[in-house]
């Protein structure tokens, strides 16, 4: 692979648009890890919905994610958390999804998470293929583990991340453009729609990945073509997710 750009695309959101309301959810987004490998774009394409595609970075590559973390402070439409929810870990793999309308969005390829109840709810109401897993998270010191293995569907998948937290850092352009996402393209009922989401950009930390076991990425039927990249970590953000509009 080619040298990376030194900056981003043209008219590139660094920030999140202006969220159309009424808010559907908010919740936080606490303790994530960020692991990322270039992909070919051509070998992803037929994976997105119609009017979505690979979204590519100016080295010709699109991106992979493993991002595990801690979801907490989930709402629905009301500004209080529901009880029952507290806080519990997902896993996502996602690729980078771009549309006719010029919103950089994320395509999830599977999601984990340690609630049951989350999995036939979205997967109805968002078409997004959440999974059911048991999960842990483990810090010691600046040390973060996250372990998962799937319950259901394919049981035991398993994904294994540790990471070494680090000082914050000034994100690259590539960096920022894997984390500056600003909804999600995902198919429900034979359509495609988008989701929008709004938070303030990812406070991020360099984070040295000294573990890593993973069934999730090829289970997703996704293979890198490139070295990893640096990890990165962030301690949270409080996200904001308006209502699904169709493309």
């Amino acid at each position: 692979m080619g040298s990376v750009p030194e900056s981003l695309p043209e008219g590139f959101a660094v920030t999140a648009p202006a969220l159309p309301r009424p808010v559907f959810t908010r919740q936080f987004w606490g303790d994530l890890t960020f692991v990322h490998w270039p992909v070919d774009p051509g070998a992803v394409a037929h994976m997105f919905p119609d009017g979505a595609r690979p979204d590519v970075f100016g080295d010709g590559q699109t991106y992979v994610g493993l991002v595990p973390f801690a979801m907490s402070q989930l709402s629905l439409g009301i500004p209080r958390g529901i009880p029952y929810f507290g806080r519990f870990l997902e896993t996502n793999v996602r690729l980078y999804s771009v549309d006719d309308d010029g919103r950089h969005g994320v395509l999830f390829r599977s999601l984990e998470t340690a609630r049951l109840a989350v999995v036939p709810v979205t997967r109805t109401a968002l078409g997004t293929p959440y999974t059911w897993a048991k999960m842990r998270l483990t810090r010691e010191g600046r040390r973060i583990t996250y372990d998962s293995v799937r319950r259901l569907p394919h049981r035991g998948l398993r994904c294994r991340v540790g990471v070494e937290v680090g000082p914050v850092i000034e994100p690259t352009p590539l960096e920022t453009w894997l984390t500056a996402r600003w909804g999600a393209h995902t198919r429900k009922g034979g359509r495609t729609w988008w989701v929008p989401n709004e938070h303030v950009p990812f406070p991020l930390h360099s984070a040295r990945v000294v573990e890593l076991a993973d069934d999730l990425v090829a289970a997703a039927g996704v293979e890198p073509t490139g070295e990893r990249l640096r990890g990165l970590y962030s301690p949270g953000v409080l996200a904001s997710f308006g209502r699904p509009t169709m493309l």
